[in-house]
């Protein structure tokens, strides 16, 4: 079992604190702090002894869940989940507002971060190969910008039935880097209620949420841990194109129906804030490479 590390917790909270901001995504930052894969395959052990538990009443799983659940990494999966859960809670509450008031300056700080952490499958990556990686970059970047420039919608009282489809959907936003869970919530009109039941403890609404949040992860990870396995070079090359297709939601000029519009006078300050960004991802990115060695060299090649 890992041990509970303070510096997991500090990484949870950037985790966190980015998922309640429509277009920036948690799992870009679990990508960007190094411990995406980690996290994918303990929630791939947690599903797989779920399932053995199926066979318990015959005797045949009990021995297969436990198996499972003790391949996870339950120091750094603790340590992520308490400051994730501490991130939401206090972001709930006071990101809103900021980015109401100032929805040029976040949007430009927020663009820059997830434009230097394109660099993160791409150094992961050892760089493009070929055509093939390349039509893969423009494709996930062409579908990504698509989703983001969907409208947002409007639900002020959603009912329950909604919620968790709803979360099942975010959930695998989340764990796929460049797409946000908070933006979907966002076109799907539950951006703003999934907030305020978090800030009022509305405990039948989330609930409903982080079932249907489980139930999309429980059928989404184990296809990506598998993929990760045998395609890892595609998935990586489509995460990059994800990443930039991304940055359609961020730019910082947009109207009410996210049509994207020239920069104003203001875009000197703006571009300061988007280095800004890119220069804190750059710096994690930076860390990350010396504390540990490449993701790659502890894979198997494709």
């Amino acid at each position: 079992m890992s041990a509970f590390r303070f510096t997991h917790v500090l990484r949870g909270v950037a985790i966190g604190s980015v998922e309640v901001v429509p277009g920036v995504s948690g799992g870009t930052v679990a990508l960007v702090v190094g411990v995406y894969e980690r996290l994918i395959a303990a929630a791939s052990h947690l599903v797989s002894a779920a399932r053995a538990t199926a066979d318990v009443p015959r005797g045949l799983g009990w021995s297969r869940a436990r198996a499972e659940v003790g391949r996870v990494e339950w120091g750094l999966v603790l340590a992520v989940l308490s400051g994730m859960v501490l991130a939401v809670l206090v972001a709930a509450r006071f990101l809103p507002p900021l980015i109401e008031r100032f929805p040029v300056g976040t949007s430009a700080l927020f663009f820059g971060m997830v434009a230097a952490s394109v660099a993160v499958p791409l150094l992961d990556l050892g760089g493009l190969r070929g055509a093939r990686e390349w039509a893969l970059v423009v494709a996930g970047a062409v579908a990504t910008a698509l989703i983001t420039g969907l409208p947002a919608g409007d639900l002020d009282d959603p009912p329950l039935w909604l919620v968790a489809p709803a979360a099942a959907v975010a959930v695998c936003a989340l764990v796929l880097p460049g797409l946000s869970g908070s933006f979907l919530l966002l076109a799907m009109g539950l951006y703003e209620p999934t907030l305020r039941a978090v800030d009022d403890r509305d405990l039948a609404y989330v609930g409903t949420f982080v079932l249907g949040a489980v139930l999309g992860l429980a059928f989404f990870v184990k296809g990506l841990e598998w993929l990760l396995e045998r395609h890892r070079r595609t998935v990586l090359a489509l995460m990059a194109g994800i990443l930039v297709g991304a940055l359609r939601a961020l730019w910082p000029w947009q109207d009410p129906g996210r049509a994207l519009l020239p920069p104003d006078a203001g875009w000197l300050a703006m571009l300061g804030l988007a280095v800004l960004g890119a220069a804190a991802v750059a710096v994690l990115v930076v860390v990350q490479l010396r504390t540990q060695p490449p993701v790659r060299a502890r894979h198997r090649a494709p």
